[in-house]
């Protein structure tokens, strides 16, 4: 009895667990975009042909522990056997042509959705033709919010977005801070965003729906909360939406964004319904906040040699990475130039580990670099 009530709770609780993964959303598997279901069709593939050479191994290794037990006299005994060449081509023959499968999907598919490629095709029945015209949606990752820019149409949007069923979408990626990265489950695969880059992605959704979108990618306290709304619809809801977006929201400005890009979780959605000339080019370029050397000018200068002295003047507009910094950095009284060059010469200290003081203005004083400078020694 007790025996039998042990394998009925056992069955209890595998049925209760099966339950709880009813309750699973397997979107990857079950997607609502060309893109995304050409990439779930390549796990199913790429699983197959792994189980074709699994499930045999498993059955084997049961069948030889069940056929050659020790209470099965019936079974041939021979302790000499050690080698079968047709055994061997068999065991070689098929994990080599599963390898060879594999690696020919793995190369075709690796090209074809190449998220940099433009779409050729809807879905597997309509190509995409000269007449259907795409939408370019421009997206900026914030702490912890996702900003969308939509140029054809005037407007941007935070924590949501929207695109018309069977109409190609034109992603262009870039971050204001931190690395991060791009996912809508149901439209594509994830896409990294990084300041002062940029990332494409091309994809299409093909059944109407509300969608979730996410970061896939840690970046900080508010990570778990940034997630966004991804709506498919019509033409004429994808038009219905933007006119509310243009009656409800407010105007983006170079201003607007710096207060907007500042760490904040769990942000509500907010409309714009006028956005700067030049706002996304700014933000991707690092150079919003004004008198900022953008990106590309920087990348100009070097590729031109550098700006030889005169670069010491763009010292102040190339500050990037101390943009949340409130209180100023510790200055030393003593002349750059005699900083550098007793840097170089390694400064030596009186005892291992001992650190140098600063005064009451959180300044080092001349008397202190001298004394441990290795001129002081000489």
């Amino acid at each position: 009895m007790p025996k039998q009530f042990s394998l009925a709770s056992r069955f209890t609780v595998f049925a209760l667990m099966l339950a709880t993964l009813s309750g699973c959303d397997l979107v990857v598997m079950s997607p609502s975009g060309d893109i995304a279901a050409q990439q779930r069709d390549l796990i199913v593939i790429s699983t197959i042909l792994m189980l074709v050479i699994i499930i045999p191994v498993i059955f084997l290794t049961l069948f030889f522990a069940w056929r050659y037990r020790q209470s099965n006299t019936a079974a041939t005994y021979d302790p000499e056997w050690h080698h079968s060449t047709g055994l061997e081509v068999v065991i070689w023959s098929a994990p080599l042509a599963i390898i060879i499968a594999l690696g020919a999907i793995t190369w075709v598919s690796t090209h074809k959705l190449d998220p940099y490629r433009p779409l050729d095709r809807i879905d597997a029945a309509r190509p995409v033709t000269e007449e259907m015209k795409p939408i370019t949606v421009e997206v900026v990752a914030l702490d912890w919010k996702w900003l969308f820019f939509y140029p054809d149409y005037g407007i941007a949007t935070v924590n949501e977005m929207a695109a018309p069923v069977d109409v190609p979408i034109n992603f262009k990626l870039t971050a204001s801070s931190v690395m991060n990265s791009f996912y809508i489950p149901a439209l594509a695969g994830m896409i990294y965003t990084m300041p002062g880059m940029e990332t494409k992605l091309h994809a299409v959704i093909n059944k109407p729906g509300e969608y979730d979108g996410l970061s896939s990618n840690f970046s900080g306290d508010g990570f778990s909360h940034m997630r966004f709304k991804f709506h498919g619809v019509d033409q004429a809801g994808f038009d219905a939406w933007v006119a509310r977006v243009k009656q409800n929201g407010t105007a983006l400005n170079r201003d607007a964004y710096l207060k907007l890009e500042k760490p904040s979780a769990k942000e509500p959605v907010r409309y714009f319904a006028t956005v700067d000339d030049g706002l996304y080019e700014a933000v991707l370029n690092m150079c919003v906040r004004e008198g900022q050397m953008c990106m590309k000018d920087m990348m100009h200068i070097d590729m031109m040699g550098g700006g030889g002295k005169d670069s010491h003047d763009n010292k102040e507009r190339l500050r990037h990475d101390d943009r949340f910094v409130s209180e100023a950095r510790p200055k030393s009284d003593i002349p750059v130039e005699q900083l550098v060059a007793s840097l170089e010469q390694d400064i030596c200290r009186t005892e291992p580990g001992e650190a140098l003081t600063l005064d009451a203005d959180g300044k080092l004083p001349a008397t202190e670099f001298i004394k441990y400078s290795p001129r002081a020694t000489q």
